[in-house]
């Protein structure tokens, strides 16, 4: 496992560094902004409705026990919660960073994904009939069969949003997100059998089941509205996060591949720098060993005698240019 820095790259110190890298993604992110804004604005598909389907729409039409508002808290905010109280632990700016990017990803996705569908299909919800009749009275057309709505327009365009759920989607997106985190922070496939670890896992997902249930008990959606609504959200949340960090059961699943990928960068670069200083002392003994008489006191050899402690023995030529020697009883 590679080596953990505690505190060594923060929002201060990384942060900025961090953020360039993925501009592109933020770029993509404010994209699905404006996608979400435009799928909420324009009208979905309105579809048939005859008096014999009112039979399973005609639930009291009520508010929610889950107000809209308090959908971006639960998706976004509760799991931003822990990614800042873990990144205060750990000062890990690669952590915090990827987190809140595959939070927001997962959230955004699948809110664009939802309410295109809701456009396309334009399932009534429900409690369709008093949203169309808010007075109770029904009216058909003669030749169609179609309702003929005399209700509030927002109220009655809001009711063909049955299918999926957004805020099932939306919910099991953020937290079943929180969920993977948690799982890889707490590494929970330590092969230890730890099932308080699994507990700690499943809470999220509770929270999310709970906002699905909800919304059928509030009447604003059919059962398999919640249902798809759910899958939905775990299929993004669980490919959003896998795209930012490895598998829990993996040995390096508690951090961001990001941080790993840095880490290597960086012993590879310290492991080339320690090879070219390595080389660049070797060169200069090699260039100090044979360094000219006249640069650096003596040939190779010669420095190789002294350091042996010998006399270096003069050498004279004769008359053919012969070398040899020189001896004492040579000198007149």
């Amino acid at each position: 496992m590679p080596e953990i820095h505690l505190g060594a790259h923060t929002v201060k110190s990384h942060g900025v560094k961090v953020a360039r890298l993925h501009m592109h993604d933020w770029l993509i992110l404010i994209l699905l902004v404006v996608i979400e804004v435009v799928l909420n604005v324009i009208d979905p598909f309105y579809r048939f409705v005859g008096e014999g389907m009112m039979t399973d729409l005609k639930y009291p039409l009520q508010s929610n026990t889950v107000p809209v508002w308090a959908v971006p808290i639960i998706a976004i905010l509760l799991p931003l919660a822990f990614f800042l109280v873990y990144y205060f632990y750990r000062r890990d700016v690669y952590d915090l960073h990827h987190a809140i990017l595959g939070l927001l990803f997962s959230v955004l996705i699948t809110g664009v994904i939802t309410d295109a569908i809701k456009d396309a299909v334009g399932r009534p919800r429900p409690d369709f009939y008093w949203r169309c009749f808010p007075d109770g009275k029904p009216k058909y057309d003669s030749v169609t069969g179609n309702v003929i709505c005399h209700g509030d327009k927002k109220v009655i365009k809001e009711g063909h949003k049955s299918f999926p759920s957004g805020h099932t989607s939306w919910a099991f997106a953020g937290l079943g997100f929180l969920a993977w985190y948690l799982s890889g922070k707490i590494r929970i496939f330590d092969r230890k059998g730890h099932v308080a670890k699994l507990c700690i896992v499943f809470l999220p997902l509770l929270c999310a089941a709970l906002v699905g249930i909800s919304r059928v008990d509030d009447y604003w959606h059919h059962w398999q509205d919640v249902f798809a609504g759910g899958l939905l959200g775990v299929v993004v949340s669980s490919f959003c996060y896998l795209q930012f960090f490895p598998p829990p059961y993996d040995s390096d699943g508690w951090g961001p591949h990001a941080y790993f990928q840095m880490l290597a960068e960086s012993h590879d670069a310290v492991q080339s720098s320690t090879t070219t200083n390595h080389l660049s002392m070797q060169q200069t003994e090699i260039e100090n060993i044979y360094m000219p008489s006249g640069h650096g006191g003596g040939t190779g050899a010669e420095i190789e005698r002294r350091g042996r402690g010998e006399e270096s023995i003069p050498v004279t030529l004769d008359a053919a240019g012969a070398s040899g020697p020189m001896y004492p009883t040579d000198i007149v």
